[in-house]
């Protein structure tokens, strides 16, 4: 019978051998790290947006920057961009985009309610954090307008949450938000200082600092490439459409309604306010300034009462300062080949630097548009603008989406999470899969548990059946 005492010298020895191999990993995962990518989602304060559009203000709020909506109240801030430190929790990440309200509107045509809120930023540094954001607001009384650069606008509620360690993708969820005195000032006094905002969430992307830029992999088109594609008639190198089919569609099917969501497939991208069809592929003639083109990509919506909407084949026609915007739809199982959604307006499709493009042109919805979305929108509803850009050179390159980062979803919600119970805590740890696994907090004797576990608990058994004997 082995006796206790040595049991327990075996149990530390272990540990130590244990602590001794992990202490590479861990040295090597705490390089610190930049943030690439990401979107942080937050409604600044739900009761305020109801204000700014109910029967006092009768104002609206409207979106700049690639921003988009998310669900019933929240906006999406995109393309991250900062730092983090996995061995001290320090974390930095700047967000793009911004949101204006304006309300009261008064006799000269002015609104006595004008804030923009844009840029957000957040810093997390020795278990404290802070939501900094650009200002522009208008004072109720004198009417001055204010303009700041990274108000340090709320205080985040971090209790419970240990951001060392992570990898990627780093999230937080329903993180709870406080306005600031600063915060309450940029707010031209509607709230004071300590009022509780909405909850903040964020996922961003992390890699490991680059070294020397390599050379490009794609090698740039000689002289006699590039003449052949130009002299080409007809021919364009890539394009893409981006449309966003209606910002009001996308609430819906996401609110608390519909209670749904949309997936994508075959090649499309999600930028937030707007789905990108990609791999366009057709004719173009700069000098009647016509398009003939097909895309790839499709996206689906689905949700309750039946909703089940697919849009796929997307193709775009534009001749004589006109586009239309058709595609095959499938509702309740039953797919329209080449339905018009869409017109917009195309005056200008000149290539500028080997680019055709339009940006954000107005798009109306069509009869069969109308009946495309089940008569939920009339003909001649304004739809999301279209986006167009066609590259007629080797050369030229399509713009770039807002930067979104890969979905995450932490564990639990942080102001919920009791301190003594870590293996709630929404913490990002390094996972073998590299695929942001969020588990507890508590440092490396956490960590060690976690990966002793199955030796701790074998040694356990052992000690008492032999207790017991």
């Amino acid at each position: 019978m082995l006796p206790s005492r040595s049991v327990r010298a075996l149990v530390v020895a272990l540990f130590a051998v244990l602590l001794g191999a992990l202490l590479p990993a861990t040295a090597a995962q705490a390089a610190s790290r930049t943030v690439q990518g990401g979107r942080l989602d937050w409604g600044i304060k739900s009761s305020f947006q109801s204000y700014v559009t109910g029967p006092i203000a009768q104002g609206s709020w409207s979106l700049t920057g690639g921003t988009a909506t998310v669900g019933g109240s929240q906006f999406r801030f995109h393309s991250a961009t900062g730092s983090y430190d996995p061995e001290s929790g320090a974390f930095q990440a700047g967000f793009s985009g911004g949101v204006r309200f304006v309300g009261h509107r008064q006799s000269d045509g002015t609104n006595q309610l004008d804030l923009t809120i844009g840029r957000p930023t957040v810093r997390i540094s020795g278990g404290s954090g802070t939501l900094y954001a650009d200002m522009v607001s208008k004072e109720r009384e004198s009417g001055r307008v204010t303009t700041s650069a990274q108000v340090p606008m709320a205080t985040l509620g971090l209790s419970g949450i240990n951001m060392r360690g992570g990898s990627t993708p780093i999230a937080l969820n329903n993180v709870p938000a406080t306005l600031t005195a600063q915060g309450a000032k940029a707010f031209a006094g509607y709230y004071t200082a300590g009022t509780p905002l909405d909850p903040v969430s964020l996922s961003v992307d992390t890699k490991a600092p680059a070294g020397a830029p390599a050379a490009s992999s794609t090698p740039s088109p000689s002289p006699s490439k590039t003449k052949k594609a130009e002299s080409t008639a007809g021919r364009f190198e890539d394009a893409a459409v981006d449309w966003g089919v209606r910002r009001t569609y996308r609430e819906y099917v996401t609110g608390s309604i519909a209670q749904g969501e949309w997936t994508l497939a075959d090649g499309a991208q999600d930028g937030g306010a707007l789905f990108r069809f990609p791999k366009g592929k057709g004719t173009y003639d700069a000098k009647k300034q016509t398009l003939d083109a097909a895309f790839a990509g499709s996206v689906r919506f689905t949700g309750k009462g039946g909703l089940d909407l697919e849009l796929a084949g997307v193709t775009v026609k534009v001749a004589s300062g006109k586009g239309t915007l058709r595609a095959d739809v499938t509702n309740e199982g039953t797919t329209r080949k080449g339905v018009a959604l869409v017109t917009f307006t195309a005056k200008d499709l000149t290539p500028k630097d080997g680019l055709a493009a339009l940006t954000e042109a107005p798009a109306t919805l069509t009869a069969d548009g109308a009946k495309a979305f089940g008569s939920l929108y009339s003909e001649g509803t304004a739809m999301d603008p279209v986006s167009l850009a066609v590259a007629v050179d080797a050369k030229a390159q399509l713009p770039a989406l807002p930067d979104l980062g890969t979905a995450a979803e932490p564990s639990a919600t942080p102001e919920k999470t009791p301190a003594a119970t870590p293996s709630t805590q929404p913490v990002a740890a390094e996972s073998g899969t590299g695929g942001g696994t969020y588990l507890a907090a508590g440092g490396g004797a956490v960590l060690l548990a976690a990966a002793g576990g199955g030796l701790w608990l074998a040694l356990r058994r052992r000690t008492a059946s032999r207790t017991t004997t």
